[in-house]
């Protein structure tokens, strides 16, 4: 009945947290400690430190986490796969759309609308993330931004140029 519990709980976690990993904590404190009791809040404060730490997702770890801690591994792989079921379905079902639809006009229409606004969004984030570095008072910091910031469009320019081999 546990696994059952936990597998459900994550599951409504990822499939209502849009946003990424730090989106779903309040869903996922939500679940742990408020309607389940399953930890009090200092212990999934330690498990928000500990997901932070591991390499992954912090939201999978955080399923994966609780999960061991209430019900050992096998409760882990429970929690772990409710988190991530809801991402593998609407990936697979975009997948398929996308392979029907792809020479579509209007289909392509949509994607070419969607590029301009994805540029957009990326170039916000790297001059956001400039703005901090440029006002840093730790002279690595700005250095390594320096170098990221100039070498990166050469890399891209240069591997953009080869040709594949098949």
């Amino acid at each position: 009945m546990i696994y059952l519990q936990l597998f459900l709980s994550f599951l409504q976690v990822g499939m209502f947290s849009f946003g990424g990993g730090y989106a779903a904590l309040p869903l996922i404190q939500g679940q742990v400690v408020k309607t389940h009791s399953w930890l009090s809040m200092s212990e999934f404060t330690d498990l928000i430190t500990i997901s932070q730490m591991t390499p992954g997702p912090i939201a999978v770890n955080s399923a994966t986490f609780v999960g061991e801690k209430i019900a050992g591994i096998p409760g882990a792989l429970c929690a772990t796969a409710g988190y991530i079921l809801p991402s593998c379905i609407i990936v697979t079902v975009i997948a398929k759309i996308y392979l029907k639809w792809r020479n579509m006009e209007l289909f392509q229409g949509v994607l070419g609308s969607l590029r301009p606004a994805v540029v957009a969004l990326i170039a916000s984030a790297g001059i956001s993330i400039l703005i901090k570095i440029r006002y840093s008072t730790n002279p690595i910091t700005q250095i390594t931004a320096f170098v990221m910031s100039t070498a990166s469009p050469r890399l891209s320019a240069r591997f953009s140029r080869k040709k594949s081999a098949i």
